[in-house]
């Protein structure tokens, strides 16, 4: 086993960062600083954002720095050490098989005459991960069957994330190796590391979670979460029969009413109690 106690792999938009419309308990971000910097500590920010959002996140809400991040919506692992943050090229060779040769600019080649389709900006890609804008009425169906076929014509392997930004009025698709996810890139991480099942927990807030929260790993649903999102979790943990490796947050916990890191914080010491005395000063 690694020599820590303690891993916590978490979401940050509306999980640890306060950017819903519910309120944040101000005790909740200072205490997840004390917790991060306890030695027997690890942090992994799991999240969409690509380096300079994630750094600019850290930044604008005070967050602590973290060990590892999974970023750029699975595609990416950073290594952060002494304020540098090195990719993990293990990574990369672990999910290049499902595009057999390709990168990122050769598959936008294979899609470059759909009409809908526009390149995101290009901080917004990277190796493995080619990320669109679509017109916001565009039906996602019959476009993600085009594109998929034309990418199993040259058995590329590959999953397609639609989504829709409803203050840019835009949808959009990122296209990334099939075995570029969380759930996979948090496994992969605790088997390099060593980390265990019993000293690692994941917490998140939405659907794009819900595969990591459901997964049998020890995992955490923040309060603000949508009721959606918490039934279709209790309910799909309740049927594989692993009901108590997931959390709820509910509030209460020192104080601290349950949304965004309070709740974080709250199912870490759910199932690991010793966390709980880490979190106060001194």
């Amino acid at each position: 086993m690694a020599n820590t106690e303690t891993v916590l792999c978490t979401d940050l938009d509306r999980t640890v960062i306060p950017n819903g419309v519910q309120p944040e308990s101000p005790e909740a971000r200072p205490r997840l600083r004390r917790f991060a910097a306890r030695p027997e500590s690890t942090l992994v920010y799991v999240t969409g954002r690509h380096k300079a959002l994630l750094e600019a996140a850290i930044r604008d809400y005070d967050l602590p720095i973290p060990d590892y991040a999974i970023g750029d919506v699975g595609t990416t692992i950073y290594q952060v050490m002494g304020g540098e943050w090195r990719p993990w090229r293990a990574w990369s060779d672990e999910i290049a098989p499902d595009w057999r040769g390709y990168d990122g600019e050769a598959i936008a080649g294979l899609l470059a005459n759909l009409d809908d389709l526009r390149l995101q900006e290009p901080e917004k890609q990277n190796d493995f991960k080619l990320s669109f804008y679509a017109p916001v009425g565009t039906r996602p169906e019959p476009l993600l069957a085009e594109i998929r076929e034309r990418l199993d014509r040259h058995r590329i392997r590959a999953s397609l994330i639609w989504s829709v930004d409803e203050a840019a009025d835009s949808g959009l698709l990122d296209v990334l190796p099939a075995a570029a996810n969380k759930l996979h890139a948090i496994r992969f991480l605790m088997r390099k590391k060593g980390f265990n099942e019993t000293q690692t927990v994941f917490s998140g807030d939405s659907g794009n979670d819900l595969e990591v929260l459901v997964s049998g790993l020890q995992a955490v649903l923040v309060r603000n979460a949508p009721d959606d999102i918490r039934e279709e979790a209790m309910e799909k943990v309740a049927m594989a029969g692993y009901p108590d490796r997931l959390y709820i947050a509910r509030g209460g916990f020192l104080g601290m009413n349950g949304n965004y890191a309070a709740g974080v914080l709250e199912g870490l010491a759910h199932f690991l109690p010793h966390v709980a005395e880490w979190l106060e000063p001194g």
